[in-house]
Order: structure tokens, then C-alpha cells, then sequence
């Protein structure tokens, strides 16, 4: 019992290891770009899902071919769509062309919304922190509840009569 080990690092040395672990060096990650200089990504949110191309540009928005302001008339679905910009800190810097089908406005916005978020850290992986921490990147899986046979709604029952 002479030869007993006290620590990990003599446990690993007896085991025929390198004391020192060895850790693989993190590879930066590579913008992702198409052959126009674009960086394209899908966005979804409840039932909308949006494609989203971004460029570098003047900040022009663009949903189903008309400006954000005509698409997205209320202002809070405007500033939704200006969150990852003001996060990432690239206002005015890159144009946005998007398409979005399904559900509704407020749906929509949010589809777009990560969809530009994901294309902003595939065209410059160094916002992918910003944006991860503000939760840009995670897509809101709430959805609509399905209607089951035999209820008024989703979960709720008909109306109960005793007599």
C-alpha cells in the first residue's frame, strides 16, 4: 500500500497517460456565404416560416416584395424585426430580403426575426454570442394546440347537463 494514488493527475499517470489532457484547439467558425455574398437562413415561429437572405446594404427590409413599413404595418412588429440589428450592433449595415408564408402577422415577424438572426451569425459567426445570449437563435416552439374529437376546443368540453 505504498504506491497509492492521491490524486487524479497521479491516477492518470499510472494508467500510462499524459498528465496534461491534451484539448482540441476550437476552430473558428466559417462565414457562410453564396456566390453573391449572401447569407441565407430560415426562420420559424408557431406556423410561419420565413426565408431570409441578408447582404450587406443600407438597411433596406424587405417581406414578400414590399417594404417592412407596408408589410408589417404596427410598430411593435417593426421593432421585433430591428432587435437582432440593435443587438448585434449593425444598424443600417445589411439589406434583408425575406419571404414568409403561414400564420398570422405577429407569427410572421417572429419567423423573420430568426431567420435574420441566423443568417447574421452565418454571414459573421463573431455576433453568434450577442445574439445566443439574447436568445435570438432559439426558435419559439409554441404552437397552437390540435383539437381532439369530442371537445368544443382543444381542451375545452361542451357544455355539462345533468337533466
Amino acid at each position: 500500500m505504498a504506491d497509492e494514488i492521491k490524486s487524479l493527475g497521479e491516477l492518470d499517470v499510472a494508467a500510462g497517460g499524459d498528465a496534461a489532457v491534451a484539448e482540441a484547439p476550437a476552430t473558428p467558425r466559417e462565414p457562410q456565404r453564396d456566390a453573391l455574398g449572401r447569407s441565407y437562413a430560415t426562420g420559424k415561429r408557431k406556423d410561419a416560416v420565413a426565408r431570409v437572405w441578408i447582404k450587406p446594404g443600407s438597411g433596406k427590409v424587405t417581406v414578400n416584395g414590399k417594404d417592412m413599413d407596408a408589410y408589417f404595418a404596427r410598430p411593435v412588429l417593426q421593432m421585433i424585426l430591428r432587435q437582432p440589428f440593435q443587438v448585434a450592433s449593425v444598424e443600417g449595415e445589411f439589406d434583408v430580403m425575406a419571404t414568409v408564408k403561414g400564420g398570422g402577422l405577429s407569427g410572421q415577424a417572429g419567423a423573420v426575426k430568426h431567420g435574420i438572426s441566423k443568417a447574421l451569425q452565418l454571414y459573421e459567426p463573431s455576433l453568434r454570442g450577442a445574439l445566443k445570449a439574447a436568445g435570438f437563435l432559439t426558435r419559439d416552439s409554441r404552437v397552437v394546440e390540435r383539437k381532439k374529437y369530442g371537445k368544443a376546443k382543444a381542451r375545452k368540453s361542451f357544455q355539462f347537463s345533468k337533466r
